[in-house]
């Protein structure tokens, strides 16, 4: 039972028509001029133009025929209202929810990377591969738990390929997911480490958060947009007040921590957001950091409308054949891999059969949190693709390129750049440090704090002002580290809902998300797993989860092609064959450039072996290699990337694993003459909420 697609009327024909034409010119200009400055506004309208028509269209194709969402079925939200993890949410907080948990460190860090190819091999994957890949992904695996009492990707997978398929799986997202996060959550205490300002302002948060869920809970229920309003007021003031605090001898200690005592907090943090009522902190939170994350978004592109900057780095440089100092590796796969969640990611499954599904409260709603919550982390990746290739190569380089390669003062940088083709001079580069407050922008490396440059100087285009440049800077960095922690907290509590899954197959009732018992233990054994490597990670610059980091796009997308896998599975399963290139597509997509990557990761000149090799023959030698400055941290670097060279084979090994059980089940079901896929039997919304 499922709604036929609305006919369009003549007048949106045309409309549509011309959106079209509109986006294949904007795309035109962007791809096929050369030799010459291009407008970054040709893109920001080409990106427009694809995604509202991969929304209307695609999306909705995808909506009425593949999965055939019905507005009438009850979802597992108001079957199993629990007022604690199962709540039906207003779909504007839903979607606020979900674009705050899937869009981390991804859309900001990896189109920043990637710019050292050129801006137009970035981008053309980042709109193709959203709209046919990752939008998929997150709306089809968002309807099959829908259909599925919101169950999880490893639960779904044990269903639908088998219970040791399901086991294997269920352990290896597990696996994966607690990298992801232990990731993300470095990267924010990266960011706040003895900054007073943002860390006020990032911690103001959660009592605005808590005042905006009893408020809409108790005093005014239903008043979205009053407290919307409120919410908004008193975050805008905090961040106004972090520069006082910031500035105050009294205040600025108290806000004033190091790397391994936020590490500490951010643990209690996400054990407190996993196991309180999710409408208390966890949605009015996130629902808060959206007004900022889209906000700041929707300033950029403005920002990038009234200025109209011109995109600085080639439409593709001398790099895509793999020789570039800021990444390894070549056009293909490293380009796909390394810009990640901006076009396809695997973290967003996670959440899509977490906690966005036991609050949606219609069907009918998911393509707008699902398809276009994407869509919307894609627009994000777009507007940090155009920040990056809007500075300066030179700068660009000089902040993301190693010591160990372009040297350690601006006239060595200056020098070594200059000879890859982008002229700079050092006082170019000192000019830039001291515009955003810094001491030195050289080797300023994982990408954040070059968009934070990047966005600071296309607002301050728009806001101009003697001190505004650093103000800025320093309000980006704010904005990335708000960006990246709502996905901590909210992986947090899908992390705890896995384990609480993996030890139900031991013990029952430990599953059931209503028991206390199984709440508090698996949160608890969830914040230890990630929280173990983030504090490694934050006492030791050498190892522990810095370790991890050149696996961490790898394991993203191979968490995608797991996930594309179950969807081209239950499409088959549900005898709608027909529709098995939908998500087939990607996921062979995705298996091929994981593998790839991960064997030239095994093997050759990029290899973590070749890496491990060269520093143990250093070692030998008694020479000393960047960045170690001792014997032992020449070994912590040796011993790191046997340890990434071992992960790398055994996330290979998992993903060939789920190739086979995926395989499997497709011929079983192909043999099948009726449906064999697990879904709830329907219930009529009706029949629930009368």
């Amino acid at each position: 039972m499922h709604a036929a697609i609305p006919k369009p009327s003549p007048a949106s024909k045309i409309l549509w028509v011309a959106i079209a034409i509109v986006g294949a010119f904007c795309l035109g200009v962007v791809a096929l001029r050369r030799g010459e400055p291009i407008n970054a506004i040709w893109l920001v309208a080409a990106s427009i133009a694809i995604f509202v028509i991969g929304y209307r269209f695609y999306g909705k194709f995808i909506e009425h025929s593949v999965l055939q969402m019905d507005p009438t079925r009850a979802p597992p939200s108001v079957l199993r209202n629990d007022g604690l993890d199962y709540v039906p949410t207003d779909k504007w907080v839903v979607f606020g929810h979900h674009f705050a948990a899937i869009a981390g460190a991804g859309p900001l860090v990896g189109p920043v990377l990637a710019a050292q190819m050129g801006y137009l091999p970035g981008t053309l994957w980042i709109l193709f591969g959203v709209v046919f890949a990752g939008a998929v992904q997150d709306f089809m695996i968002l309807g099959l738990s829908l259909r599925r009492d919101a169950r999880s990707l490893g639960h779904m997978l044990r269903e639908e390929l088998g219970p040791v398929a399901g086991v294997v799986a269920m352990f290896g997202v597990l696996v994966l997911m607690m990298i992801v996060l232990a990731v993300l959550a470095l990267v924010v205490v990266k960011a706040l480490t003895h900054s007073p300002w943002g860390t006020f302002t990032v911690a103001a948060t959660i009592p605005i958060a808590l005042l905006m869920g009893v408020y809409l809970r108790w005093f005014r229920p239903g008043q979205i947009l009053e407290v919307s309003i409120i919410g908004l007021v008193l975050l805008l003031a905090s961040i106004w007040f972090g520069k006082t605090v910031a500035d105050s001898a009294t205040l600025a200690p108290l806000f004033d921590f190091d790397a391994k005592a936020l590490a500490w907090l951010l643990i209690a943090y996400g054990f407190c957001a996993s196991v309180l009522p999710v409408w208390l902190l966890l949605a009015p939170r996130d629902y808060l950091s959206t007004f900022l994350k889209i906000g700041t978004i929707a300033l950029l592109a403005l920002a990038i409308f009234l200025s109209a900057p011109t995109l600085q780095m080639p439409a593709v440089t001398k790099f895509i054949d793999g020789t570039g100092p800021v990444f390894q590796g070549g056009l293909f796969p490293f380009l796909f891999i390394t810009i990640a969640c901006g076009a396809v990611s695997g973290w967003h499954s996670i959440i899509a059969s977490g906690t966005t599904p036991k609050l949606l409260a219609n069907e009918g709603q998911a393509r707008l949190v699902g398809y276009g919550g994407m869509l919307m982390e894609a627009f994000v990746a777009i507007m940090a693709l155009i920040a990056a290739s809007s500075l300066h190569p030179g700068v660009y380089f000089a902040m993301n390129s190693p010591a160990a390669i372009i040297g350690s003062t601006v006239q060595d940088a200056a020098t070594t750049i200059s000879q890859w083709g982008f002229v700079v001079t050092p006082d170019e580069l000192l000019q830039t440090a001291k515009n955003i407050g810094e001491s030195s922008i050289l080797g300023r490396a994982g990408g954040a704090p070059t968009l934070a440059v990047g966005m600071a100087q296309l607002l301050h285009n728009i806001i101009p002002g003697g001190s505004m440049m650093a103000f800025w800077y320093h309000y980006a960095i704010l904005f990335e580290a708000l960006f990246i922690l709502t996905t901590v907290d909210a992986g947090t509590r899908v992390g705890r809902f896995m384990i609480q899954e993996i030890a139900g197959l031991i013990h029952k009732p430990l599953q059931e998300t209503e028991s206390w018992t199984g709440n508090l233990l698996a949160t608890a054994i969830c914040v230890a797993l990630w929280g173990y490597f983030l504090y490694q990670g934050a006492v030791d610059p050498l190892g522990g989860i810095n370790t991890l980091w050149p696996l961490f796009g790898i394991a993203n997308q191979m968490l995608a092609a797991i996930a594309l896998m179950l969807c081209t599975v239950v499409v088959v399963k549900l005898k709608r064959e027909r529709y098995v290139l939908v998500p087939g597509t990607p996921a062979i997509w995705l298996i091929v450039c994981t593998l790839v990557a991960g064997w030239e990761k095994l093997s050759g000149p990029i290899s973590f072996t070749a890496a491990a090799q060269k520093y143990a023959q250093a070692m030998q030698d008694g020479k000393r290699l960047a960045p170690a400055k001792t014997p032992a941290a020449m070994q912590q670097i040796v011993t790191n990337n046997y340890v990434d060279m071992a992960l790398t084979g055994l996330f290979m090994l998992l993903i060939v694993a789920m190739l086979g059980f995926s395989l499997r089940a497709l011929i079983r079901a192909w043999q099948t003459n009726h449906p064999t896929a697990h879904e709830e039997p329907y219930v009529a919304l009706s029949s629930v909420t009368s």
